[in-house]
């Protein structure tokens, strides 16, 4: 290959060694310095020097045989990892942190799947905050994560003090996706309950870091009556008690009404002194944002409402085909 090729590549070589010799140090930081140099150096030679088509494949020849034992050399993660570099480079002199620090399999998908740099480092920060899997990651972006995070109906602001207020409100989201647990529209509460105690894993994926669970059904005693809470978590960043009610029906607004009274059994039972106040999150399948509003204006413990989908998001050309959110509450109990 002409137009100094040869003694471009030397110099690629002597990048690579230097790279291999700081790999034990920190291999990922490494590994994403060496990707960046590599794109930002594929770019400038095919602008400066035209080399063709076949140059990401002599390329990739040239390295695995000068580097065998590395892998990541192939034409295809070439073409990506210029590609990362262009993306990231529109903006930043260098890739942003929260994206450096996630694993370059990671890295592929958010590019691939992502068009927006600031959508893709929101992604990464809530990918590395959270601890997704890329299997997370990759459901997140499927369910528009970014748009249903602190997305719900609360009245955070009234009853809690700043800045837990803010955290509370960016740790519940609208809607929630349960189409992991495989279930029917016509799912009852205690049906959807049990799959998600059952598939508590996959559940505290989706209400996001910070939940640690205590107990599905948990009896609290009041003035000799029993009274059970259908989820109860401990938030360990909110330091605080969260309850969980599921309503397979719409929201009304006395579900708000139940739950304020179970927050202030919680605090008065559980709530040790050094404990923020209880929390509680009602899920419904549907809700009115009006009567939300309505009825949590005046409530004194903060909660608050979200829906929950069990069935993944419908493309709009189906969803003539199927039956309307009305005709799907006549089958649900409320």
């Amino acid at each position: 290959m002409k137009n100094g090729y040869k003694e471009w590549f030397a110099e690629i070589k002597r990048k690579v060694q230097q790279a291999q010799l700081r790999a034990a140090a920190n291999f990922n930081a490494v590994l994403i310095e060496l990707y960046w140099d590599l794109g930002k150096e594929i770019l400038a030679r095919e602008a400066e020097f035209k080399w063709g088509d076949n140059f990401l494949e002599q390329l990739s020849a040239d390295l695995k045989a000068n580097f065998p034992k590395i892998n990541g050399f192939s034409r295809r993660n070439l073409y990506s990892i210029r590609q990362w570099y262009l993306f990231f480079s529109q903006r930043f002199e260098f890739v942003p942190q929260p994206v450096a620090q996630l694993p370059w399999s990671y890295q592929r998908l958010l590019i691939s799947k992502i068009k927006d740099i600031e959508l893709a480092i929101l992604y990464a920060k809530a990918t590395y905050k959270n601890g997704w899997s890329r299997d997370a990651l990759e459901a997140n972006i499927k369910s528009s994560y970014h748009l249903r995070l602190g997305k719900a109906d609360h009245n955070f602001e009234l009853t809690l003090p700043k800045p837990q207020s803010d955290l509370a409100a960016e740790s519940i989201k609208d809607p929630y996706h349960f189409d992991f647990l495989g279930l029917e529209e016509d799912a009852q509460e205690r049906e959807i309950e049990q799959a998600l105690t059952q598939k508590i894993t996959d559940f505290m994926l989706e209400l996001g870091k910070g939940f640690a669970f205590v107990g599905r059904q948990y009896k609290l005693e009041i003035s000799y009556n029993d009274y059970y809470l259908d989820l109860l978590f401990y938030h360990l960043h909110l330091r605080c008690y969260v309850v969980i009610e599921l309503k397979a029906g719409k929201f009304r607004p006395e579900y708000a009404g139940k739950l304020n009274f179970y927050l202030s059994a919680v605090d008065t039972q559980l709530r040790h002194p050094t404990d923020c106040p209880s929390i509680g999150i009602l899920l419904c399948r549907t809700k009115d944002k009006i009567e939300v509003e309505y009825a949590l204006r005046d409530m004194n413990k903060p909660i608050g409402v979200g829906a929950f989908e069990l069935s993944e998001i419908i493309p709009d050309e189906l969803k003539t085909q199927l039956p309307t959110i009305e005709e799907m509450e006549r089958g649900l109990i409320d």
